[in-house]
């Protein structure tokens, strides 16, 4: 039986290990996308990564008998957020690893004694540490090509965690349709029809050139919209422009709408060009090769897929046409001839949001992939709970 040895990442060795590993092991794999070494040091630096500032991560790679690297794995804690669950929870991801399950168990058992040493009583995982729209889950079906920061692994990922004892506390959904109206429910075009013939509402794409006026517009609607979901902090204003900015390379203004009620920003929804088709060609690099191969690709117009990022309406004008309205907004602009996108995929829904689920159904999209985020209970007795799905609002008047 192989003996492992557990390194903690600390040194540029142990770092370049920790990129190289999934490189060695996806190889033969002609849908995985490597990862731009960038977006993943970025997790790991307190300088940029906000989380460090309620919280604490660390890393390590797990080394065989020969001093090959067989496996990673990352557990962090974000105090604010491990308060929000039924139990002190943390986290654990980037992991890779050997079909192995005494190579798998090591970096699992890491995890839980790293966070129980800090009061954890359970581990989510694979989750990021930070923002759910970036290296969350774990992918179980439809193992064609990743989105941009979305996870891609092997299938037997899934029986190493299984066997360890871990447990479904969600499933995430990844919907794809092609461009186009076509498909959509009646009941989508009427209440859009009707946001149209009254002048209270209106639709708009961003403007490159105000995105400090877009970033506050986002900040109000997201924290009336998306706080209220187990996990998710309110973001400052600060916080969402420099989101914003970091679109900015690749943004495309008629893929960025905001819904207006009597010009009070009520809804939004961003999409970006799905730029891992670009990606792809980089082979990890941003550096000067790296940057000028990304321009190429970019003015070739490669990428043919736009990503939809994050949509919200707050509360009170939900369910009245505001999604409708904006779909329809941007299919006038996406339906012209020359427009460059045929399909989009939507970031992931997860199943205990049945109203976004039974949204998606509507505007016809399908589900293309499934990651599924885990849970692991330190006490093995406790009764274990998957992620209670979200009440129904009531609906109100404007």
């Amino acid at each position: 039986m192989e003996n492992y040895t557990l390194v903690e990442v600390n040194d540029k060795n142990s770092r370049k290990e920790f990129l190289m590993l999934p490189v060695r092991l996806y190889r033969n794999e002609k849908n995985w996308i490597r990862p731009l070494d960038e977006d993943v040091e970025k997790v790991f630096d307190p300088k940029i990564n906000k989380s460090f500032r309620s919280g604490e991560c660390i890393r390590w790679i797990l080394l065989d008998g020969r001093g090959v690297t067989a496996g990673r794995v990352a557990a962090f804690v974000d105090r604010k957020i491990a308060r929000n669950h039924d139990q002190p929870t943390g986290g654990m991801g980037f992991f890779e690893c050997v079909n192995d399950e005494k190579a798998a168990f090591i970096l699992f058992d890491a995890c839980r004694d790293w966070l129980a040493q800090r009061n954890m009583e359970a581990m989510d995982g694979p989750v990021n540490f930070g923002d759910r729209d970036r290296w969350w889950g774990l992918l179980v079906d439809g193992f064609s090509e990743p989105n941009y920061c979305v996870p891609w692994n092997f299938l037997y990922y899934k029986d190493l965690f299984e066997a360890y004892g871990f447990k479904n506390y969600f499933n995430q959904y990844t919907f794809r349709r092609h461009i186009g109206i076509d498909g959509l429910h009646p009941s989508i075009l009427e209440k859009a029809e009707r946001m149209f013939s009254n002048p209270d509402y209106s639709f708009r794409h961003i403007d490159k050139n105000k995105l400090e006026k877009a970033a506050d517009e986002f900040r109000v609607i997201y924290n009336q919209a998306w706080t209220s979901f187990s996990g998710i902090k309110e973001i400052t204003k600060t916080h969402a422009m420099a989101l914003l900015k970091s679109f900015k390379p690749i943004m495309d203004e008629q893929l960025i709408w905001f819904a207006y009620y009597k010009e009070e920003p009520i809804g939004f929804y961003i999409m970006i060009p799905e730029i891992n088709q670009i990606v792809k060609h980089l082979d990890g690099r941003t550096d000067l090769f790296g940057k000028l191969k990304f321009l190429y690709h970019k003015w070739r117009k490669t990428c043919n897929k736009v990503y939809g990022v994050i949509f919200g309406v707050i509360p009170r004008f939900q369910s009245r046409g505001v999604e409708g309205g904006m779909i329809m907004a941007f299919a006038d602009v996406a339906l012209k001839p020359g427009f460059q996108y045929n399909a989009i995929e939507l970031n992931w829904i997860g199943d205990f949001n049945p109203a976004m689920l039974k949204l998606a159904e509507q505007l016809d999209f399908k589900v293309k992939k499934t990651h599924v985020t885990m849970r692991y209970l330190f006490d093995r007795n406790k009764q274990f709970e998957r992620l209670k799905t979200l009440p129904k609002r009531e609906k109100t008047t404007a």
